[in-house]
């Protein structure tokens, strides 16, 4: 038996059956959702900073979407908090590494 205890996305179990196997899952409660979501989040980006591929980010943009929805946030609403910051802030763009101020 292998073990995961992990949040996967939720067609796996589907999948695991599909190749002869049986899953053991359990839902989550709201609570354990958002904690395992945000180690999701963690994992998500760290295989991206390893593999540099795309892919990978569209992993972390689906934990974040999964991640506003269980904290009743619609995506146009995350997309004008990002906005704001932006104008307010500014971007990446530049490229600017600040070393230090005085």
């Amino acid at each position: 038996m292998q073990e995961f205890k992990k949040l996967v996305r939720d067609k796996i179990p589907d999948i695991i059956r599909q190749q002869g196997e049986i899953p053991s899952v359990e839902i989550l409660s709201d609570d354990e959702y958002l904690i395992e979501l945000e180690k999701k989040l963690f994992e998500e980006v760290k295989e991206y900073q390893e593999s540099k591929e795309i892919e990978e980010l569209a992993d972390v943009l689906e934990v974040i979407h999964a991640i506003c929805e269980a904290r009743n946030c619609t995506l146009s609403e995350l997309e004008k908090i990002r906005q704001e910051k932006h104008s307010k802030r500014g971007g990446f763009s530049k490229k600017y590494f600040l070393i230090s101020k005085r």
